[in-house]
This record gives C-alpha cells, structure tokens and sequence, in this order.
C-alpha cells in the first residue's frame, strides 16, 4: 500500500507534466489506481462513498463563492482601464528620478495586487502598458522585464488573493485533520480572514525588497535605468491626475480588505462588494458595454469552472490517496528527517519550490497541501505562518525560468527585439529576492503572526 501511494503521486505528476488536464488527470489515475487497489484487495472501495458528500461540500462552501467574485473583479478592473491611469500618473511623479519608471510599475503592480490579484491579468496589462515606455526611455530589457514580471507576481500574496482563499479552505480542512489526530474534538480554525492579515505586511516587504533593488541598480548602474525627459506639468496638475488616478484603486481595495481584516464582512461578503465596486467603476468611466461584459463574464465562468473542477478532482486523489495509506507514509517521511520540524518544513518547501517549475499554483494547492498540511501543523507549525509561507514560495514559481508563468505572460505581449532569455535574466534577482524574503519570514514568523494576533488574538 506505501508504494501505491507513492507511485499514485509520481504518475498523477508526471501525467500533468505531459500535459494532460489537471482536472481529469487527478480523476482519472486516482481511480485507476482504486479499482486495481480493490481488485487487489489492498483497497477498501468505502474510502470513494464518502466523494459524494466532498463534492456537495465544495458547492455549497460559502468561502469558495469569493473566488468567482474575486475573479470578476479582477477582469472588470483590467478593462476598465484603471491600471493606464496609474501608470501615466505615477510615471510622471516617479519619472524624472533614475529608476523611478520601475519604481512607479511597482506600485502599480501593487495596487492592482490589493485590486484584482490576478497575475496573468496583471502582467500582460503592464507588459502592454509599460513596457514599450520603458524601452523607448532606455531601460535595460531585462530589469525592464524583470520589474514588470515581479510586480504582476504580487497578486499571488498580497490580499485579496485567490489563491490565499483556496489555501484558506485547503489549510482549514488540514488543520482540523491534524487537531483530531491528536484527540482534540472541538478544534480551533484557520479563516481566508487570517491568512489575509498574516500576509499583508510579507506583501509590503516584497514590494519593499522590489524598490530596493531597482533603487540601488539606479545607484551602481545608472545607465540601465535612465530618468526621463519630458517635461512635468505644475504641481496643482500634477498631484490632481494623481490623486484622481488612485481614489478609485485605493477606495475599493480599502472597501474589500478593510472590510475582511477588520472583521466587519467574510471574505464572499467582501468579494461581493469588490465585484459591484468594480461594475461601478466600469459604469462611472463609461467603458462598459454589452460585449464587454459579455467578455468579463465569460472569462469568469472559464476561471471559475477550472478552479472547481480541479478541487473535485483533487477530492478523488486525496481519497484514494488515503485509501492507500498514503497520509501515514507522508507522516513517518516528515517525522523521520533530520532537524525535526525545521527539517520538514526546509524540506516541503524545497518539493513545492521544484514543482512550481513546472506546475501550476493551483495543482500545488490541491494536490501537495493536503498531503504535507496536516502533517506539517500537527508537529505544531502555526497554520497562518505556514499559509503564507506557501504562498510566497509558489508566487516564486511564477518567476523561475524557464516554465515561469508570468515569464510566458509576458513574453507574449513583448516586442519582438526582446529575447526570451533577457526575460529570463530579468526575472533571477526577483526569484532570488523571494528566496530572501523567505528566509526573512523563517526567521521572524512575528512578520506574519503579529497583525492576526492583534487583530483576532484573545
């Protein structure tokens, strides 16, 4: 039965790096493997009643509605166009000092992170935006590329993101598995409402992370990120463009994640109110119309329907999974590295680090988590700290060459006189500032624990 699970997991991984749907590919070699384990009779076929129930939790989950909401949001933001006012207002503040064009594709990066949290979105709205001004003004395509690339990856982990509520519900169901483990029946619960305080300030410090290094290349190598030359309008002007430019941006994240950290709204109450918000704004600056609407609608249902499809599936392997005693095997693996708990988390985020090269967010949430969470919390690690934890180690994935996602985003919209591999050269000192913040957030958990303690603690 050990080696069942095993192989179990290493086809169902090796079968998505083929390419095969996610979805179907976790379905369907999930009950392969049931029906060859019954055949065999070292699987009990009672482990699969229990899918019907699953899949009625997942529809009828109230904290998974957020993430249409969310996604609507986000595609509803992109087309109405807030992130060209951004750009324009912040690169006229910003321009005129070194750097400051990829100082302001930061901030823009970060205020659509707190907006939609939507990477791919993110950066092709930027690579399209910002990117053919960069170059004409003289920037080096890759630190070009590289800021622009890092910046789209901020949705990953500052709030409100989807994938902080998919983790959400993933480590909520974990962290009850782990308590009733050790015979605790009346178990505490790890909320989205946490996991989005407890990453709030590790987004500010990427972000930081980000300004510093675009400000020291600014320093040493100034030639590679030029100030412009054009001419500033007054300063009445100036600060009236940028302020109209960031009440919208600043007024809804405010309305959504204000609301959830300070407890007045659930996260699908708040994700309700962002999406109106957004259908608002559409309306006020007259760039909603019928098709496109049809267009935002129509990519929330794509989004959405991937997103549930692959948790159903995922429910079958985390079954069979079980059936095959595979949760035990995990368990005596963890225990049994050295370093204790310290050695298991090095070495659970050293498996998600390597296959977020070649997976994708989604399918790390619901294939690894389920598997490592319970063991990992129930050695006593703090659910919100591992939360976020995970998510800025696969909002890494999105930037290691060469399977990046955000690589590949971009590429797609870049001018044809930029390589690939300058791309590739853009994105290292990021991924390698994600390794940094990383090791920053091991080191100091109170950088995630502490807003969630004062804000929820006793």
């Amino acid at each position: 039965m050990a080696l069942a699970s095993i192989l179990l997991f290493l086809l169902v991984v090796l079968a998505m790096l083929a390419g095969y749907p996610v979805a179907f590919t976790l379905a369907g070699v999930s009950l392969l493997f049931a029906l060859v384990g019954t055949a065999a009779g070292f699987f009990d076929p009672a482990y699969l009643a229990a899918l019907p129930s699953r899949i009625f939790g997942i529809i009828s989950n109230e904290t998974l509605i957020a993430v249409p909401l969310f996604v609507f949001m986000g595609i509803m933001l992109e087309r109405a166009r807030i992130a060209e006012d951004l750009l324009e207002a912040l690169g006229t503040v910003f321009g005129r000092l070194r750097g400051g064009l990829g100082v302001s594709v930061m901030l823009v990066g970060m205020l659509l992170a707190a907006s939609t949290g939507i990477v791919g979105a993110t950066v092709v709205t930027m690579g399209l935006l910002s990117l053919p001004t960069m170059l004409k003004r003289g920037y080096d395509p890759s630190i070009a590329t590289g800021a622009i690339c890092a910046s789209g990856t901020l949705g990953q982990i500052i709030p409100p993101s989807i994938i902080l509520v998919l983790l959400g519900d993933v480590l909520s169901s974990a962290y009850q598995q782990a308590q009733l483990r050790q015979g605790i029946y009346s178990p505490e619960t790890v909320s989205v409402g946490d996991l989005f305080a407890g990453a709030l300030l590790p987004g500010l410090l990427l972000v930081a992370f980000y300004i510093a290094y675009l400000l020291a290349v600014a320093f040493f190598r100034p030639a590679l990120v030029p100030a412009a030359n054009e001419p500033v309008p007054g300063a009445d002007s100036l600060w009236s463009r940028t302020l109209r430019a960031l009440v919208a941006p600043l007024g809804l994240m405010i309305a959504v994640l204000g609301s959830i950290i300070g407890g007045f709204a659930t996260p699908t109450e708040a994700a309700g109110v962002g999406a109106l918000g957004a259908l608002l704004l559409a309306l006020l600056r007259r760039e909603l119309t019928l098709a496109r609407l049809r267009e935002v609608m129509q990519g929330t249902v794509r989004l959405s329907s991937m997103v549930f499809l692959v948790l159903i599936g995922a429910s079958l392997f985390s079954l069979v999974f079980r059936g095959l005693g595979g949760d035990d095997v995990v368990h005596r693996l963890l225990e049994g590295l050295p370093g204790g708990v310290a050695g298991a988390m090095i070495a659970v985020m050293l498996v998600m680090f390597i296959l977020g090269f070649v997976l994708d967010f989604i399918e790390i949430t619901y294939v690894v988590v389920p598997v490592v969470g319970p063991v990992l919390l129930a050695m006593g690690v703090d659910p919100i700290w591992l939360g976020v934890m995970i998510a800025v180690n696969l909002q890494t994935s999105f930037l290691t060459p060469p399977f990046g996602f955000a690589l590949f985003y971009l590429r797609g919209v870049a001018p044809s006189e930029v390589r690939t591999g300058q791309i590739y050269r853009g994105a290292l000192p990021f991924v390698g500032l994600q390794l940094l913040a990383l090791a920053v957030l091991a080191a100091w958990p109170e950088i995630v624990t502490w807003l969630p303690d004062r804000l929820y603690g006793d």
